[in-house]
C-alpha cells in the first residue's frame, strides 16, 4: 500500500464515515494539532533514551507516563476526526490518571510562589514546548465546540493535559537537579561594559571573512544558474 493516495491534492481530507472536508476545516485543525502534541512529547522521550543524566527512576517514571499519554491522545484525535468508536472515549478514568499523575509531582517539587520561566534542562525545555502546542490544541478543540459537538472530555482532557506537562516538565529539572527559574517582572538587561562592545582586530576579520564568503557564494551560484555577476 502506497503513502500517498492523491485524494488530498485538491486540499481535502476524509473523515471517519467517509465525509470530505477541507483541510482548514476546524475538526482537521483540532485533531492535526492534537497530533502535532503528540509529536512534542515524542521528541521530549526521545530525550530519555538519548541518556539525559538525572534520578534514573524518575525518568523512567516521566517516560512511562509520556507513552500513556501519547497512546491516549492517539483515541483522542480518532474520536475529533469523527468515530463512534466507544474504545476511543476519553474515559473519566483517563482524566483522573493525569490528576493522579500532576498531584504525585506536585507534592514533590517547591510550592509554586511566583510564575516560572519555561527554562531549565533540555528535558524540561522540550516538556514547555510540548505544553504550549497542547494549549493550542486545546484553543481548536473550544472553537470546534463553538460549532460542532464534541466530547465534554475530550475538553477537559486536552485542559488537563497542559497541567500535567507543566508539572511534568518542573518535575524533570527536580530529576535532573535544576531549580525552576523565577520570572523576574523588574527584570533589568545586563548592559555590556563600553570596553566589551568594540570588535577586536581578530573579531573584525572574521566577520568581513564572513561577509566575502558570502559574496563569493552567491557569485557561483549565479554562475551555476547561468547568470554573470552577483544576483
Amino acid at each position: 500500500m502506497k503513502i500517498y493516495t492523491k485524494t488530498g491534492d485538491k486540499g481535502e481530507t476524509g473523515l471517519y464515515g467517509g465525509k470530505r472536508v477541507r483541510k482548514d476545516n476546524l475538526r482537521v485543525q483540532a485533531y492535526g494539532e492534537i497530533d502535532e502534541t503528540n509529536a512534542a512529547i515524542g521528541i521530549a522521550r526521545s530525550y530519555i533514551i538519548e541518556g539525559s543524566s538525572g534520578s534514573r527512576e524518575i525518568l523512567n517514571f516521566i517516560d512511562s507516563v509520556l507513552e500513556t499519554v501519547q497512546n491516549k491522545l492517539f483515541s483522542v484525535g480518532a474520536t475529533l476526526a469523527g468515530t463512534d468508536d466507544p474504545n476511543y472515549l476519553v474515559k473519566d478514568s483517563d482524566l483522573e490518571y493525569l490528576e493522579r499523575c500532576i498531584d504525585h509531582m506536585d507534592e514533590q517539587v517547591q510550592p509554586i510562589k511566583a510564575f516560572i520561566l519555561p527554562y531549565g534542562t533540555d528535558l524540561c525545555a522540550r516538556l514547555h514546548l510540548a505544553r504550549t502546542v497542547a494549549r493550542r490544541a486545546e484553543r481548536s478543540i473550544v472553537a470546534l465546540s463553538a460549532q460542532e459537538t464534541v466530547d465534554p472530555n475530550i475538553l477537559a482532557y486536552a485542559n488537563r493535559l497542559s497541567d500535567f506537562l507543566f508539572t511534568l516538565a518542573r518535575f524533570a529539572n527536580k530529576a535532573q537537579g535544576i531549580p525552576d527559574t523565577l520570572w523576574k517582572k523588574d527584570f533589568m538587561p545586563t548592559i555590556m561594559p563600553q570596553s566589551q562592545t568594540k570588535l577586536d582586530a581578530k573579531q573584525q576579520q572574521e566577520i568581513h571573512s564572513h561577509v566575502e564568503g558570502k559574496q563569493n557564494g552567491a557569485k557561483i551560484v549565479a554562475a551555476l544558474n547561468g547568470k554573470n555577476g552577483t544576483p
